[in-house]
Parts: C-alpha cells; structure tokens; sequence
C-alpha cells in the first residue's frame, strides 16, 4: 500500500514539474512589484527600500516602505501606514529612518525610530518636500521645496453681480517655460532649500531670489554649508543647459558660486573627511549627445579636476567610499547598466551588473544603489524575466546575493519570453549594432513567427536585457519581438549616440532595418510576417520606416512627431531643439527641419496605420499625431485614430491604459494578418 502511495506522489510530481504554465497575460500587469530606492544602513546590516506594486480598483501605483535586514531575513512593512510613502534616508547614526509620506494635506515628513519602532510626523509644510537630506551631526533635515508666487495681471475686471456665473479667469503667463508633460500646467514660484530640525519644528528656507534650487543636497562636516545645484545666471530662462554647483550658508543664506563653466554642473557629493567635493557633468559643446563625466574640486571650490577614466560612459549616481579614497558610481554599458568603483586616479573596477527593473513599461535603464561604511551594495536587480528586486553585494564578492522574491507568487507560475541578444552589422557604414529578441513563450525551434519590431523612444536611450510587461505581452501573443539599439542610442559612446547630430531620422533607419534582415537570416520569421511599432522616438522612426519602404504589413505609430516644425514650437520643451537637434529655429531652418519630418513621407505610405497619442501628451502633442492620421485619411489609406483620455506622454503609467496600448497593437495586427 506505502508502495502505490509513493508511486501516485512520484507521477503527480512528474505531472506537476512537467507542465508548462500559462503564458503572461494583460491583468497580470496589475500584480507586478519591484523594488526602488534601496537605502542601506551606515553599518550595513539592513536595508530600507520602497515596495511598488498596483491597485487594480484605482489603476494607480502605491508604493510603502519595507525593511530587511542584509542577511535576508526579518522582512517587513516599516509602518502600518497604508498610504504611499517614499525617499527613506537613514541618518548618520543609524538609530532614525526619515521619510516622506503622503497626507490628506499633502506630503510630510516623518521619522521612524529604529529601536522602538515608533513614527511621529516632522512638519506642516505648504508644499511637497523632495531631496531630502540629513546633516552629519543628524540634527538636521535639509529639502527642497516650491514657493508659489502670485500669477501676472493684465487687466482688471468690472465687478461682477452677485450670484453671477461668468467665466473662469483665464490663465495668464508670461514665464519661458510654463508647463511640464505629466504635470500640465506649472504655477507660477521657484524652488527653494528649506532645512528642519530632526525633533520637528519649523521648517526655514535658506535660499532666496527668483531662481530654482534643488537637486540632491548634500552638507558641509560641521553642518554650516548645504551644497546644491542651480542655475542663477541672470539669463537663467534661456542659459537652460547650463546649472553650477553652489553652497548656501545655512545661518547667514549667504549663497557662492563654486563653478562658472558652460555646461551643467550637479549632484555635487561632500566627502565623508569633508575636504572635497565630487560632481558630475561637462562642458557643453551644443550637440545632440554629450557623456556626463566625473569631476572633484576642494570643499571651497579650488583645484578643480576631472576624474578621468577611460570609460566612454555617462557616470551617475556618483557616491564616496568612506576613506574619502574613491567613487561609486552607475553606468550603462551595451543595454546593461552597471555599478562601479573609480578611485582618484581614474581606475574603473565594475562592481555589478543587471542593475534596473523599476520601469515596467519598456526595457530602459532604472534602478538605483547605496553602499554602507564597509562597503555593501544594495540595488535594485533586475532580469529580463523579473522586475527589480533586491541584491546585496558584499565587498570582494563578485555576485549579489539576492534577498527578495517579489514576484515570484506570479511570474513562477508563468512561462515567459526568452530572451537573446542579437548583433549584427551595419549595412551603411560597418557597425556592430545591438538587438535582443524575445521569443514567443512556447517557442517551436524551426518554426517560422510573426515578427514584431518595437522602437525604442529618446532617441537618446538604451534598451536593454531587462524586465518589460509590454513586451513579454506582445511575445506571449505569439509575435517574435525584436528590439534593436541603433545609432543615437546611449551605453556605447558619445561618438555613437552623437551619430544622430542634424541627422535624425538619419542611418539609425538603416541599423534597424538592417536588424530586421538579421532576423530574416535567422530563418525565425519571413518577409511576409513583419510588424512595426513604437513610441515616442520609437513612434518617429515607425513612421519614418513605412514612409521610406512598404515591407511591413501593418504599423502602429504611437505619440509620434510628424512635423519638426510644428512640434518643436509647441510642445512642453518646444525650446531645446535648435542647434542640439537641427541647426537654428524652424523659421531660420525650415528645409532642415522639414528634411527629417516624417510627414515629408506620407506620400510615399501604403502601410495600414494606427495611430495612437494621450489626449494630455504635452511632449508630442495630440496636434502631431493627428497630422499623421488625416494625412493618410485624405489619402483614404487604412488608419485609425487611439486618443487615450487622461494619458501624458507616459501611456503606460496606469497599468490599465499599458494594457489599452498593447490590446489596441495586438488587435490592429491581427486584423492584417496572413
């Protein structure tokens, strides 16, 4: 009887590891969590970070902190609050965690007592803090924050009768930029440096003038001097490439310039002896591309230096190791971002890979990292199969150890896309170009797929081996999903992400092109079976493809630029285009910038096109979208117009208007199906 017993076991186990679990599906968007902002204790042994997942009832993102200790164990929600909370930093002493937390009034600041576990509630602020940031001897609370000013008056109105219901006021501005993609109109104020007993009390602001402060904020040793970054040229408004490090006195607000170059100077970082300062940034050439470098200069602003590696990358997330000896830092290199250590002289040791996983979207770079006094890393890792999760590494360890398991309740139960990476040459001028492909869940060696080419957006971005909801959604419908890197894209140079300078849509046309021919090759698709969307960049370079050939079978074309006329001159930064993008404004370059508008080819469009734009989008305006769509309209080619209502630029950032996106890409394929 024990015999048969075991044997039922046995073939119910084979059966159970034998199958094969359902592929992904839309509504698992929904169940999706990854990790941000891990903040590591000064002595190393926990780890605060941000849980991100999604609530289904109001399609929005929540987020609450979380605590485990280093080793892996002792995982738990840091406060019973249910609401979002967010920027945990550690004070110098390890004994306190500040945070912000969101209110009914708005967001404060909060303080968690480590040992007891209590929570108490800072301040009564008129305005959301960012950039927060204690003082060494952790008496203090540094942040920024906006102080709104009243809007111009132009002219005055007659009083109007009681009770009357006449029309709003209109909104009047006279500021050079006035509104932002994703957060609509901007009211009129500047952003300010306040600072806040850690006991609580009142919060002072300590910068003054008519210019914006912020960025990260870091403090002298002896806490008199709070160092930042900000633009305070008297030509602030149109000098927008420009910014400088500076230091405010925290009694006096007694502000000084400590650099004065051409170019954006930031994230200036004191070191732990308090002598120097390390920054990032470059002198600006005015071109598309330009590798963001590393630079260190005494705590006065003397002796200025860069660090120079032999790294052709842009460096971020710069911080010091303890001894004041050597930098940490991030970087992308070929769709993969990294972590790394340089020391004073310029030598790059690599750290980490995989480093991201916190946009869910599309495969960007994301993710972040902080390091203990003895040298322990936590970040956010991330696979092609998951969403961030957190990885300690211990020093002269060369793998992280991984200490969470986010979404292993669902995607363990799911067969994903696999995915490869794929390079191939330049057909115009010899290049090794990066791809990755991402095969159909239940992928059949030998058979032939549909092939999906999705571009990515920037145009100066990467994409990269990383976890992306859209895409493993548009393999598990069957599509063999290509996602290439051509020239423009960062993570291989300034030379080769400059390549798109007053040429754009230029030959990254051809790497991607040449990408799909690639595929071809491989025997995995056929000419017959090809597919093309993107957003964005990506949206510019869909319809750039069906305007210079007619090989795909359908297009969708998502919140595109169409005329580099009209959009430069409307959009949310309608001001940064001329000269880093084409040469001169639109009126003094209308042949230029008509050159690379993808409507100069819409006669040339025979493809069946959706297009599709948020209704909110401020960044690529609906206007340009719908230039596309009557375009082809007029021409009575098969089109579709997809206004999404209370969608920005980012689409994707409710899970429920990803899933619109991808459903609408699907369907639109399908219908023009062999």
């Amino acid at each position: 009887m024990k015999y048969i017993n075991l044997c039922i076991v046995l073939f119910l186990s084979n059966l159970l590891f034998a199958q094969e679990y359902k592929a992904f599906e839309a509504l698992d968007v929904f169940e999706l969590e990854y990790a941000g902002d891990p903040q590591i204790s000064p002595d190393g042994t926990k780890v605060i970070y941000r849980r991100t997942g999604f609530d289904i009832m109001k399609d929005r993102s929540r987020g609450n902190l979380w605590m485990i200790h280093s080793d892996g164990t002792n995982h738990r929600k840091l406060t019973q609050f249910d609401g979002n909370e967010f920027q945990a930093r550690w004070s110098p002493d390890g004994t306190k965690i500040a945070y912000i937390a969101s209110t009914s009034e708005g967001s404060e600041l909060f303080i968690y007592w480590v040992a007891s576990g209590a929570t108490a509630r800072l301040s009564q602020l008129e305005n959301s803090p960012s950039g927060l940031s204690w003082s060494p001897d952790g008496k203090w609370l540094s942040f920024s924050a906006m102080e709104y000013v009243a809007p111009p008056v132009i002219a005055k109105m007659p009083k109007k009768p009681k009770g009357a219901k006449w029309a709003a006021t209109p909104r009047i501005t006279d500021r050079f930029k006035h509104e932002a993609d994703g957060q609509g109109y901007l009211k009129p104020g500047y952003r300010h440096i306040y600072m806040i007993p850690s006991e609580g009390g009142t919060a002072r602001k300590i910068t003054s003038g008519d210019f914006n402060h912020g960025g990260s904020l870091s403090w002298s040793r002896d806490a008199q001097y709070i160092y930042f970054s900000a633009n305070r040229n008297e030509d602030w408004e149109y000098d927008f490439r420009n910014s400088e490090i500076y230091s405010v006195h925290t009694q006096t607000g007694a502000i000084t310039a400590l650099t004065d170059r051409n170019g954006p100077d930031r994230n200036p970082i004191v070191s732990p002896d308090g002598k120097k300062i390390a920054y990032l940034g470059f002198d600006d050439k005015v071109q598309t591309y330009q590798v963001t470098r590393l630079y260190m200069m005494n705590i006065d602003g003397t002796n200025k230096k860069e660090i120079k590696t032999n790294l052709d990358r842009s460096l971020s997330n710069i911080q010091w190791t303890s001894d004041s000896k050597s930098f940490y830092c991030t970087y992308d290199d070929k769709g993969n971002s990294k972590i790394a250590q340089v020391t004073l002289s310029g030598k790059v040791t690599k750290l980490a890979d995989d480093l991201g996983g916190t946009t869910l979207g599309r495969p960007y770079a994301s993710g972040s990292y902080t390091a203990s006094t003895n040298g322990t890393i936590a970040f956010t890792y991330s696979q092609p199969d998951r969403p961030a999760d957190l990885g300690i590494l211990y020093q002269k360890q060369k793998e992280p150890k991984i200490r969470t398991q986010l979404n292993e309740d669902l995607l363990g139960y799911r067969t994903l896309g696999k995915v490869e990476e794929l390079w191939y040459t330049s057909s115009y001028d010899g290049r090794d170009i990066q791809g990755w492909i991402v095969y159909p869940p239940f992928y059949e060696k030998g058979k032939q797929y549909p092939l999906l080419v999705e571009n990515h957006g920037g145009p100066i971005l990467n994409y990269g081996d990383r976890f992306s909801a859209e895409i493993q959604l548009y393999a598990a419908a069957g599509y063999i999903v290509f996602y290439p890197n051509p020239r423009g894209s960062t993570s291989y140079g300034e030379a080769f992400g400059n390549l798109l300078y007053n040429n754009y849509p230029g030959q990254d046309y051809d790497d991607v092109m040449d990408g799909v021919d690639a595929c071809l090759a491989k025997g995995i698709t056929s000419e017959d079976q090809l597919y093309v969307t993107g957003g964005s960049a990506g949206g510019i370079m869909t319809a750039w493809m069906i305007g210079k050939n007619n090989r795909f079978e359908a297009a969708v074309v998502a919140k595109p630029v169409m005329n580099w006329i009209s959009k430069t001159l409307v959009a949310d930064n309608y001001y940064g285009y001329a000269n880093s993008r084409y040469p001169g404004q639109p009126w003094e370059n209308f042949e230029g910038y008509w050159k690379f508008s993808p409507l100069s080819l819409v006669g040339n469009i025979e493809t069946p096109t959706m297009v599709m734009v948020g209704m909110n989008d401020l960044r690529t305006p609906p206007s340009e979208a719908k230039q596309l769509y009557h375009a082809l309209k007029i021409r009575k080619k098969e089109t579709v117009l997809v206004e999404i209502p209370e969608a920005s630029h980012g689409i994707a950032a409710r899970p429920s208007n990803l899933i619109t996106k991808v459903n609408h890409t699907l369907a639109w394929f399908k219908k023009f199906t062999k």
